[in-house]
């Protein structure tokens, strides 16, 4: 399994615990930047980790702004991409299961890190679910 991450100026004080615990679950990360707290626009590296996923077949990403808001509208952009939004276990396993998610964002500034160590977990950790979700999944990616 490996994992591209990247943040913005307002999400970069989570990404080295994020790198930190994908490791110690021997998960193979990626940063993507930035690597400073600079002002930086989210869209672009929102579009760098989609494309990175996109690219790299059955990788995943996790994306982290202020809210996560900005960083999931525009990952979502990338065509061939699912970018999910989660504030807790349960949407992230639900992302997974219902809607294959491949991107997992969040906000800095609404989760605490507790709650991003179960978000994490429970993307990692749960898979797709198939059946009537396939068809909703070929419908979503059909739109243009």
């Amino acid at each position: 399994m490996k994992f591209y991450i990247a943040t913005d100026h307002a999400g970069i004080n989570y990404k080295d615990f994020v790198i930190e615990l994908l490791k110690n679950k021997n998960i193979e990360v990626e940063d993507l930047g930035p690597y400073s707290k600079d002002r930086v626009d989210y869209p672009d590296f929102a579009q760098k980790c989609a494309k990175a996923v996109k690219e790299d077949s059955g990788s995943f990403g996790i994306l982290i702004c202020g809210t996560g808001i900005g960083m999931s509208i525009a990952a979502n952009k990338v065509d061939g991409i699912r970018a999910a939004l989660c504030h807790d276990a349960y949407t992230a396993s639900m992302a997974r299961a219902h809607n294959e998610a491949q991107i997992l964002c969040f906000g800095e500034r609404v989760v605490g890190l507790g709650v991003v160590e179960s978000i994490i977990d429970a993307f990692i950790t749960t898979q797709p679910e198939g059946g009537r979700h396939t068809q909703r999944v070929k419908k979503i990616m059909a739109i243009k």
